[in-house]
C-alpha cells in the first residue's frame, strides 16, 4: 500500500516538473535518419541521466530494457505509464533472457533503450549488454546524453539527476555506432562521456 502511494506521488511530481522543462535537442537528425529508413537501433544513456531522456521520448514506441532487480520495478511501472514497452533483465540478473528479448525486438524493427552502467554501477562504466544486443541484431548503437541547467542530484551510486522546475535540458544524440567498426563497451563508454561533456557545455538557463 505504502509503495503504491509513493509511486503515485513520484509520478505526479515528475508530471508537474516535466511540464515546466524546456528541451534543446542536438543531433536528433541522427535518430530521424534511422527512423526514416526503418533502421532499428539501440539507444544508450547513463543511468543517472535517464529521467529527462525517458520523459522526453514517452509514447514514442521505444522498448526499455530494465533491471530485474526490485528497484527496477518502480521504473518499469512508470515507463509503462509513459507508453514504453518494458523488458526485464540486466547484465547481473535475468540478463540472458532480457538480452534475447531485446534482440528479437530489434530484429523486428523496434528500438531499444538501455542504461549500460545499470542497475548498480559503477557509474559511467559501460557493460557489454548494449554491444551484445547490437551485434546479434546487426543494428547500430546511439549514445544519448542529457544535462539540465539546474537539477537535484540524489545521493545514489549514479548521482541520479532530477531537473528542477523550468530547467533547460540539452539532449545530445550522437552519430550511430555500427557493429564491425570497433564497436565494444569501451567505445560506447567513450562516446557517452563525450556526449555528456557536450551536453554540459554551457547549458543555457
Amino acid at each position: 500500500m505504502r509503495n503504491g502511494i509513493v509511486q503515485l506521488a513520484a509520478r505526479a511530481a515528475v508530471r508537474l516538473l516535466g511540464a515546466t522543462w524546456r528541451f534543446e535537442s542536438v543531433g536528433f537528425e541522427n535518430v530521424e535518419r534511422l527512423r526514416t529508413t526503418g533502421q532499428a537501433a539501440v539507444y544508450a544513456v547513463w543511468h543517472g541521466q535517464m529521467l529527462p531522456v525517458f520523459y522526453r521520448h514517452r509514447h514514442h514506441g521505444v522498448t526499455l530494457l530494465i533491471s530485474s532487480h526490485a528497484d527496477g520495478g518502480y521504473l518499469a511501472h512508470a515507463a509503462a505509464r509513459w507508453g514504453y514497452r518494458v523488458l526485464r533483465g540486466s547484465s547481473t540478473r535475468g540478463g540472458l533472457e532480457g538480452l534475447w528479448e531485446a534482440v528479437r525486438t530489434l530484429r523486428a524493427g523496434g528500438e531499444i533503450a538501455v542504461t549500460p552502467d545499470g542497475p548498480r554501477g559503477p557509474a559511467f562504466k559501460a557493460k557489454r549488454g548494449a554491444v551484445l544486443a547490437a551485434r546479434r541484431a546487426r543494428v547500430p548503437v546511439v549514445a544519448v546524453a542529457a544535462r539540465a541547467s539546474r537539477a537535484w542530484s540524489l545521493r545514489s551510486w549514479d548521482g541520479f539527476q532530477i531537473p528542477k522546475p523550468f530547467a533547460r535540458i540539452r539532449i545530445i544524440y550522437d552519430a550511430p555506432l555500427y557493429p564491425g567498426n570497433g564497436l565494444d563497451a569501451g567505445l560506447i563508454e567513450a562516446r557517452l562521456n563525450d556526449a555528456t561533456a557536450r551536453a554540459e557545455d554551457r547549458v543555457p538557463d
